[in-house]
């Protein structure tokens, strides 16, 4: 008989949004919970993400005038899944995750906002909408985690200057400049000045916005209730007795200890996006470990644990992609908004383009492999862009020019990061392109830009593409001639989110076998279980979504089984 060190009834490996959601419902509902995170930070890639979640018909649609229904939401993903993901499990989610989020926001500090004007990826997809399905947190105070904001995981990425935090709805309105855009930066500056005790600290903003403020307002509710949450503590190995997990031994501080999980053990650890052994093994190439921008505990041991107990895996070939560019010290800055606005183009090495720089992310990298060859590589692929684009836009770390000028750059930047050049032949010459193919081709696309139709990839006709974008140019506002001097490119890697491919679930997070039947106490949510959202992406958020939404499906279930056997033997004990 196994000897146990501790004893909970539910026990959650990982502290991203479905790990932490799913521990807060558990309790919330009577059991025990503890969650165990191997890094020393918690918040997984939760932390380090846009915070977005994609919620269809959520509570706070009304409110800004988009209309929702079951109907159209399930349209839209079956639409788009095109039979990847069996029907239940898109029903559940579009039942399940407008429920978990009035679940969270009525007996929790987790509350969200609308992100009004951020549309579906295919809005014009039969059931797509203009916005609102996409919800983010509202900002979080650093401070109300107490000595817990010192083990907070946090990105660089969403901060204006390195320091600043926005929302998601502050960001779209800060890169079109308009007179708001210089009214809100005015703001977000004079507010961050004032906040003298959040500088003081030398940890960031105080105002905690996107996926840092998820987790803060989750890591914040996990303590109002009382449930642990043990840091650079893994996972090794689930205990069994007679077929069901009922435990699992896990390495504290370099002490083995055994868990007891009376009620079940959830995965909620990432993928394996940072095992590179496993995506060679797996994924298309060429692919690695360094062009991703998940946790680094994101390396996947916990899809080997549940397959060692017969567990079915799909969708291990696939991946949240999006283009990255790699900073110097090899940090993967996404491009998101960069790709997108106009007066830049993506161009193989042959000088050529090979896919419609707007579209989202995930399409732009499936597109950037399609198009590799050995007689024409895109990857890397290069941003090319003019003096025109370099002043007006963020690109990566870089502020616009007109902020940032390129002499105020640092070196590490100026030499090797950003590439530059007075003609675009030569600064061909110094990406290894083809100068004519990339002459005809800027020339090509000038055009394209001038006339406001791109007759080749179609940027700028979905409203999509146009999220980011500018309003001032006419007559696309996706697209712009690049024509000023110097020109100027970043190298682009195929990178991503996570991993998509894992443990196969069903309608309530258990983990199930290849015949089908489940894994008595074993659950699965995140990017460690295969995706209900197939090979496609439906909106920003299509990742925390449903992670939260089957970690709290899996908790509900927890719970219930617990009922089950409470009652079982009260009925024998009469």
């Amino acid at each position: 008989m196994t000897e146990w060190d501790h004893t909970t009834d539910f026990l959650v490996v990982g502290s991203g949004g479905g790990g932490m959601t799913a521990a807060l419902v558990a309790k919330k509902h009577g059991l025990d919970a503890l969650v165990i995170e191997k890094t020393q930070l918690f918040g997984g890639s939760t932390g380090l993400s846009g915070g977005n979640i994609w919620i269809p018909n959520n509570p706070h649609m009304e409110g800004v005038g988009v209309r929702d229904s079951r109907e159209d939401a399930l349209t839209y993903l079956k639409g788009i899944t095109k039979g990847r993901v069996p029907e239940e499990r898109l029903v559940a989610y579009v039942d399940k995750a407008p429920e978990m989020v009035r679940y969270l926001e009525a007996n929790s500090d987790v509350k969200f906002m609308a992100v009004p004007r951020y549309p579906d990826y295919y809005p014009e997809h039969p059931g797509g909408k203009i916005g609102a399905r996409s919800i983010e947190p509202i900002p979080f105070r650093a401070s109300k985690l107490g000595p817990e904001e010192r083990n907070l995981r946090r990105s660089g990425q969403g901060l204006v200057l390195g320091r600043m935090g926005l929302t998601a709805r502050e960001a779209h309105t800060l890169v079109q400049f308009s007179f708001w855009s210089f009214v809100l930066m005015f703001w977000v500056m004079l507010r961050y000045w004032v906040d003298i005790g959040a500088r003081r600290k030398g940890r960031g903003d105080g105002r905690l916005c996107l996926g840092v403020a998820l987790v803060g307002r989750l890591r914040r509710a996990l303590l109002d209730a009382d449930v642990p949450l043990w840091l650079g503590t893994s996972c090794e190995e689930l205990i069994e007795e007679e077929g069901r997990v009922v435990g699992a031994r896990v390495t504290r501080e370099g002490k083995t200890l055994r868990i007891r999980a009376e009620r079940g053990v959830l995965f909620a650890a990432g993928g394996f996006a940072k095992n590179a052994k496993l995506r060679q093994q797996h994924q298309p190439g060429p692919i690695g470990s360094d062009w991703t921008a998940a946790c680094e505990g994101n390396t996947g041991e916990v899809i080997g644990m549940g397959q060692a107990l017969g567990a079915a895996v799909d969708l291990m070939d696939d991946a949240w992609w999006t283009p990255v560019t790699l900073l110097p010290d090899g940090y993967p800055w996404l491009l998101v908004v960069e790709k997108s606005m106009p007066g830049c183009v993506m161009v193989n090495r042959a000088g050529k383009r090979f896919t419609n720089e707007a579209a989202p992310y995930v399409d732009v990298v499936k597109g950037q492999y399609a198009a590799n060859s050995a007689e024409a590589p895109s990857i890397p692929a290069f941003l090319i862009f003019d003096q025109r684009y370099r002043r007006s836009y963020p690109c990566g770390p870089l502020g616009p020019s007109r902020l940032q000028p390129d002499s105020s750059l640092p070196r590490r930047l100026r030499q090797g990061f950003l590439k530059k050049s007075g003609t675009l032949s030569g600064l061909a010459e110094k990406l290894g392109v083809d100068p004519e193919g990339l002459e005809a081709e800027i020339e090509r696309f000038n055009a394209f830009a001038r006339a406001g139709k791109d007759e080749d990839f179609q940027r700028g006709d979905s409203l999509y593409d146009r999220y980011y974008s500018d309003s001032k140019i006419k007559p696309n506002p996706s697209l712009a001639p690049i024509v000023e001097a110097p020109f100027y490119a970043i190298e682009v890697w195929p990178g991503d989110l996570g991993t998509k491919g894992g443990l196969v679930t069903d309608v309530d997070g258990r983990v199930l076998k290849e015949d089908g039947s489940a894994i008595p106490g074993l659950y699965a949510t995140g990017n460690c279980s295969a995706a209900v959202m197939g090979n496609t992406y439906p909106g920003a958020g299509g990742t925390i979504g449903p992670s939260m939404t089957f970690g709290y499906a899996a908790a509900l279930h927890a719970a219930s089984d617990a009922e089950s056997a409470r009652n079982s033997e009260r009925a024998a004990a009469e």
